[in-house]
């Protein structure tokens, strides 16, 4: 999928649990900065975040909040994913997945027409592949209420165990009437306190939305369609911002997509919502974002597509080895990386 970045993760720099269930507080990971201008690379918590910024810097955060999006049954587990774009609130694009002990695997099974009875009394029914992995499939209810009463939130074989959904939940985010497959993780870190001290350092912070799928981690493709949206308010905010010289920061990937979908023909960040299948790739760079506060990616994962048109292929791949190096921890419960300019 993309030549930028390689490399052999090992099984012990795997996050299985929240952090709170290692004795930290969610603002007690580690953070990794890599500056591009100075190469520099340092280390330090995620609670000294405030000092890494400065007064006049933009962070720009998801609030959508993560649903219980996995339907476990006897033999397979159902992920859903997304809506069906332009279509009714019933059909959502699902992946099938085999269970495999207290962990589970892509499942490649199922047909046309065939019908999974659900708990609760309700029916799943396959319409068609719309991927490889993914299938347009028709809930005989509504799908949103049905995942809060019967889901689960999803989780892979390096998590052991299920967690509470409000482990998955961000401090920015807000109960809409959809939501994220998968957390938007780089702000799991944030908490009221910290929010409060990067605000009193004259650091801005604007919202966007963007609901994101299921992204298997056996499968490193581009993200499809998913739903955003930026505020006006936001909009105004990241132009001014950027007018004074200032710098735009996005708290995760989904945050960078949001973004860089807004931007209109002449450059500048308008309010816009609907459904993008924008991938920021090396080649077409970045116009809205200087820098990127993100987790630590698997390898030849797209988003480090992403993160090399933020940070450069040298820093990135510098910022990596250091995380290798120094024993950082992968995935959602895992450490952050702050790549700046």
């Amino acid at each position: 999928m993309t030549d930028t970045l390689d490399f052999a993760l090992p099984a012990a720099l795997e996050a299985h649990e929240p952090p709170e269930a290692r004795g930290r507080t969610r603002d007690g990971v580690r953070l990794l900065t890599g500056r591009r201008g100075t190469g520099e690379i340092t280390h330090h918590a995620f609670r000294d975040l405030p000092g890494l910024l400065d007064a006049g810097d933009l962070l720009v955060v998801n609030t959508s909040a993560t649903l219980p999006a996995a339907v476990r049954l006897d033999r397979i587990s159902v992920h859903f994913s997304t809506p069906v774009p332009d279509a009714d609130d019933r059909l959502w694009l699902v992946e099938l997945r085999r269970l495999a002990g207290k962990a589970s695997v892509p499942y490649s099974g199922g047909c046309p027409g065939e019908w999974i009875p659900m708990p609760g009394g309700a029916t799943l029914t396959l319409v068609r592949r719309r991927t490889d992995r993914l299938w347009e499939a028709r809930l005989s209810t509504d799908v949103v209420p049905y995942l809060r009463r019967h889901g689960t939130p999803i989780r892979y074989g390096y998590v052991r165990r299920d967690w509470p959904t409000a482990s998955y939940q961000t401090a920015f985010a807000y109960d809409r009437t959809t939501g994220s497959a998968e957390m938007p993780s780089a702000a799991r870190p944030f908490t009221p306190e910290l929010v409060t001290r990067l605000v009193s350092r004259g650091v801005l912070i604007a919202p966007i939305t963007l609901h994101t799928g299921v992204a298997s981690p056996e499968a490193h493709e581009p993200p499809y369609a998913e739903r955003y949206e930026v505020p006006e308010a936001t909009a105004a905010l990241v132009e001014h911002v950027r007018a004074r010289a200032g710098r735009v920061i996005a708290v995760g990937t989904t945050a960078v997509r949001a973004l860089e979908s807004s931007v209109d023909a002449t450059g500048h960040v308008q309010a816009s919502k609907g459904w993008t299948e924008h991938v920021v790739t090396p080649e077409g760079g970045v116009r809205a974002v200087d820098g990127l506060l993100t987790g630590l990616h698997e390898p030849k994962s797209s988003h480090l597509m992403m993160l090399t048109a933020i940070a450069g292929r040298d820093l990135l791949s510098a910022t990596y080895q250091a995380a290798l190096d120094e024993g950082y921890l992968w995935h959602e419960f895992g450490d952050l990386n702050l790549l700046l300019p």
